[in-house]
């Protein structure tokens, strides 16, 4: 019998077997795919020379992340946090720059510069007492209160449309529809406004992060220091169910819910297994990877120098296309997010060359094609960039699906981030990772904090496992 057992190899998968390797246990981590990584990797899959991240690709928790920071992923992997952290073009060549600098993105908002400015600065000044509250279970006392007051107050402002007024001008209230736009939710809402804040807050305070190489760089990361520190890793490998495994102390699975609720079977309570299958996950995406000639010629050049950027017109634009989607149609004008990692990372191409990655929210499980419509949308903003396109690949929500069962209807996000389901993920409780079977844990996305790359759904499932099933209550150390 071995100690642990982590089953998934996504960030929170690697996270747990490193905790546990780091602790002297035996662990065996098995995953489903050829490479280690679940949403970060990366890989050719347009044209040879042409390296696309598979899923994610922006990593703004990362470099905040607790988890993160006690692993040193900055000694191991090489970042750069540009300084415009992202750019959300509107028509007529006008574009709006979130910069790192909270200051210069203001004095480009013009007459809601101002405003931006008293949105963020408050969050700016506590932003650890921000991440630390954003980055633990929910029913825990914040340990800086005011930060966690300042952050909440501004979510239920934005998030119910009281403080919409706040703006004056079109391009400030695009700016944030645009960030809020990464939680494929409704707005107003409290789930599209915590993450917009969240997002556009690391944006001003550390940058986000690009891993040189791209996302496969982390992973590699962290499955080289559970190899060097006695963990075994299984690739191309199955798991139904519990006699798939060797049998051990602890099993942790970085899986959806609905794996779990197969996997585990009768052995769980039925009231438990019924909130599992009651568990209720977001909406899917289309993505598409381009290979292009030369870099996108937008229409504002400031754009070509942010990784990051949101395509959606203005906020009513945005609010319109999300509004589309939840109600389980397609956006006539979808909100695309792109990145344009070649703008940092020469590797990713062949020289003069670029990729282009970009996704629009679709309703689960579609198989629409939405290649035309995401072309149609960067052309808006980039007239001409049709001809600089050289190869693509596309998935769709139904495809998603089949490349990575995790990703239930293509939802990425590991299940529908609303307030209810925020605190109920996927069940309330102060240990929600631990599941009523002696020993097995849940610690995927769909378990708080939520979805990101920031590793601490593992973090805290794995220390939970230590303290319960080994006795271990001291956290081992994870530096270099």
């Amino acid at each position: 019998m071995i100690d642990v057992n982590v089953v998934g190899s996504g960030p929170n998968g690697l996270a747990a077997a490193v905790v546990f390797a780091r602790a002297g246990l035996t662990v065996q981590l098995t995953e489903r795919a050829a490479t280690a990584g679940g949403g970060l990797r990366t890989a050719e899959v347009t044209l040879p020379g042409y390296r696309h991240d598979l899923c994610s690709a922006i990593h703004p928790a990362a470099l905040a992340s607790p988890f993160f920071r006690a692993f040193e992923l900055t000694r191991r992997v090489r970042f750069v946090a540009p300084e415009i952290s992202y750019a959300h073009p509107l028509d007529e060549g006008v574009a709006a720059l979130a910069y790192r600098s909270v200051d210069r993105t203001a004095d480009g908002l013009g007459v809601d510069g101002h405003a931006w400015e008293r949105l963020f600065q408050p969050l700016l000044n506590r932003i650890e007492g921000v991440v630390a509250f954003t980055a633990n279970q929910m029913l825990r006392w914040p340990d800086d209160t005011w930060a966690a007051v300042a952050y909440a107050v501004r979510v239920l402002e934005q998030g119910t449309g009281l403080g919409w007024p706040r703006f004056r001008g079109p391009v400030a209230p695009a700016l944030l529809a645009g960030v809020g736009g990464h939680a494929a939710a409704r707005q107003p809402s409290l789930s599209a406004a915590g993450t917009g804040l969240l997002l556009a807050a690391h944006a001003h305070a550390g940058g986000w992060g690009y891993p040189l190489g791209g996302s496969q760089a982390i992973a590699d990361a962290l499955t080289d220091d559970f190899l060097a520190h006695g963990g075994r890793l299984q690739l191309d490998t199955e798991i139904r169910r519990p006699s798939d495994l060797e049998a051990s102390r602890a099993t942790l699975l970085d899986t959806s819910p609905t794996f779990l609720a197969a996997f585990a079977g009768e052995a769980l309570p039925e009231r438990y297994r019924r909130a599992l299958l009651r568990y209720r996950y977001g909406t899917g995406v289309f993505k598409v990877d381009f290979a292009l000639s030369g870099p996108v010629p937008w229409a504002n050049p400031e754009v070509l120098h942010a990784p990051t950027v949101h395509l959606g017109g203005s906020r009513e634009e945005i609010v319109a296309a999300a509004d589309a989607v939840s109600r389980g149609r397609v956006a006539q004008h979808p909100f695309v997010l792109a990145t344009q990692p070649s703008v940092l990372d020469l590797s990713r191409a062949p020289v003069g060359h670029q990729v282009l990655w970009a996704y629009t929210h679709v309703p689960r499980n579609s198989d629409v094609d939405m290649t035309e419509p995401i072309i149609g949308q960067i052309e808006r903003f980039a007239p001409g960039f049709r001809e600089r396109i050289l190869g693509t690949a596309t998935m769709s929500a139904r495809q998603l699906t089949e490349h990575d069962p995790n990703y239930v209807g293509g939802d990425i996000l590991g299940g529908e981030l609303t307030l209810r389901q925020l605190i109920k993920r996927p069940v309330v409780g102060r240990t929600p990772w631990k599941t009523p079977v002696p020993g097995l844990y849940l610690c995927s996305s769909a378990t708080p904090p939520g979805p990101a790359v920031h590793g601490m759904n593992g973090f805290h499932a794995a220390v939970l496992a230590l303290r319960q099933e080994f006795g271990v209550r001291e956290v081992p150390s994870l530096a270099l």
